[in-house]
């Protein structure tokens, strides 16, 4: 039974990373080299009691971690995009074929390149955030933007590599033919 003053949120969104964005600001602003995003509780913050429609990662470049496709496929149906060059053309034209799927877009970059995308986001009627590390995002950007989230150290995590395990050779032994 739904109380009488009870409010429904049935806002959906679209989360867009510009994942090299990101990435750079994490490891030169935080000083964390291997420094990545914990979408784990990035995501349902940003989120609040809205409905995720489409998680999707921009990463210039071939070498992307399956690990880092498969987990947020796994937890959020998200997906990682591998861009020939910088991720703002192709977000930009996911973002536009979204803006009729969604209520709101949240872009994960301080890149003062999607200013335009913004304006053009909210003349269509989708509300749009941004959420990036605050020293490296564009005040332009935060001014356009509805709500803007920052990313904060314990929105990040460290990745340690795992050791690598030294491969014993055998020695090979001969022996003497009678």
């Amino acid at each position: 039974m739904q109380k009488e003053n009870e409010i429904h949120i049935s806002q959906t969104v679209a989360i867009l990373v510009d994942g090299n964005n990101i990435e750079r600001s994490i490891s030169g602003t935080m000083n964390l080299e291997n420094g990545l995003l914990n979408f784990d509780t990035l995501i349902p913050k940003l989120l609040g009691n809205r409905a995720l429609n489409r998680l999707i990662y921009f990463r210039e470049g071939k070498n992307i971690s399956s690990k880092l496709a498969d987990r947020l496929h796994q937890n959020f149906y998200g997906s990682v995009c591998p861009c020939h060059k910088s991720a703002d053309i192709p977000l930009t034209i996911k973002a536009t074929q979204l803006a009729n799927k969604v209520d709101c877009i949240i872009i994960l970059s301080g890149d003062s390149d999607y200013v335009e995308l913004v304006k053009h986001l909210k003349g269509e009627g989708v509300r749009v955030e941004i959420c990036a590390v605050e020293q490296n995002t564009a005040a332009i950007l935060k001014e356009q933007a509805e709500c803007w989230h920052p990313i904060t150290i314990e929105d990040v995590f460290t990745y340690s590599k795992p050791k690598s395990k030294k491969v014993g050779t055998k020695k090979k032994t001969r022996t003497k033919s009678p």
